[in-house]
């Protein structure tokens, strides 16, 4: 199954991305992780099952040191395959 997570509070110009993009790797996801013009930030992943996804809500919701997560909207989409975790601009 492939997630879109919106994910908003101070989470542009913190390092948040390089945070999620190398702890998705490490853990096996595949997707991205991208800033939007409104401030929030889009992750795309792809995720296997229920504990699969707690884990990928858990690297969302910790982010970078100078991050500070206040909401992570999430929704199913349609599957979209991937080869890596990455950041796309």
């Amino acid at each position: 199954m492939t997630y879109k997570f919106l994910i908003s509070g101070k989470v542009q110009g913190v390092w948040y991305r390089k945070f999620v993009s190398e702890n998705a790797k490490k853990a096996g996801f595949k997707g991205y992780v991208k800033n939007l013009d409104d401030g929030r930030v889009e992750a795309v992943a792809n995720i296997e099952n229920e504990e699969r996804f707690k884990e990928f809500i858990d690297i969302l919701k910790k982010g970078s040191p100078y991050s500070h997560v206040e909401h992570i909207e999430y929704q199913e989409i349609p599957e979209i395959e991937f080869r890596d975790f990455e950041i796309r601009y």
